[in-house]
């Protein structure tokens, strides 16, 4: 496992693994499968409704906790400073932890403008030691420039789409430059056309690899931290064994060549369920 440093000294596997959209039931399993091929960063959210299941399965693990890394998330209708606080107390209760190690605030919603005070109850819970960092998601730059200028704590890590065909690039510059990483949510396009496409499965081919495996390989080697999911035993395996071989500067290049500003998701700014 790959090993990055966030900007508060804390260290996070680069590759974790995610649990959105897994009912709670199969969330105990998939996670207790993945702890036992090794990964020990998990990701999950309220609105997940599985934060129990993945509660169940570190529980159930033999993993002692100060080795495991757990992140959970705000929901929108959840933001306010508040509501932020209660929110928190409630998912480490589902989670049955003490406390998590990075608190995310899952999207901005700028039309109900609360992000920056959802996000000062983030830094109380931090400086509370409740949590061990705290971070956002499909934050736009221009979110991360109201944080960066209201705010005290420099966010950890954005977690937003990224894949070959949404590749982040100015995003991606501008979180470095503040030296907040990037964290890639559906890094596999969901399994879609990414992983169909032409330059990825010759690659995969030549490397014997999977093109699962070269695409996280590429995020790696992009400096990008990455949670792929999966209920696939095999699959779950498959996706962190992803360091035993490097792709080349020639290889990147053709991946990085790919990007088309294409999203699966929503737009942060289009984003206002509640």
């Amino acid at each position: 496992m790959n090993f990055v440093t966030l900007n508060n000294g804390l260290k996070m596997p680069q590759l974790g693994f995610g649990v959105w959209q897994v009912p709670d039931d199969q969330a105990t399993e998939a996670v207790s499968i993945a702890l036992k091929v090794g990964y020990t960063s998990i990701d999950t959210a309220m609105i997940y409704k599985n934060e129990k299941g993945v509660g169940r399965a570190i529980a159930d693990s033999s993993l002692p906790r100060e080795e495991l890394f757990i992140t959970t998330k705000v929901w929108n209708s959840d933001q306010g400073y508040e509501k932020t606080l209660r929110a928190f107390d409630e998912s480490i209760e589902r989670l049955g932890l003490d406390y998590v190690d990075l608190y995310l605030i899952h999207w901005p919603t700028p039309n109900f403008d609360q992000y920056v005070d959802t996000y000062k109850a983030l830094e109380k819970l931090y400086h509370d030691g409740r949590v061990k960092a705290i971070g956002v998601c499909n934050f736009e730059i221009e979110h991360l420039e109201r944080i960066l200028k209201e705010c005290e704590v420099v966010p950890v890590l954005n977690q937003v789409e990224c894949h070959p065909y949404l590749a982040q690039n100015e995003l991606k510059e501008f979180c470095a430059k503040h030296n907040i990483f990037l964290e890639a949510w559906s890094p596999l396009d969901q399994g879609g056309e990414v992983l169909q496409d032409e330059v990825i499965q010759k690659i995969a081919e030549a490397r014997g690899k999977s093109p699962a495996q070269v695409v996280l390989c590429w995020h790696l080697q992009n400096n990008t931290i990455v949670i792929p999911k999966s209920v696939t035993p095999s699959r779950i395996e498959e996706n962190i064994n992803v360091f035993d071989f490097e792709l080349s500067a020639d290889e990147m290049d053709q991946i990085n060549k790919l990007n088309r500003n294409r999203r699966r998701g929503s737009h942060p700014n289009d984003m206002h369920v509640r």
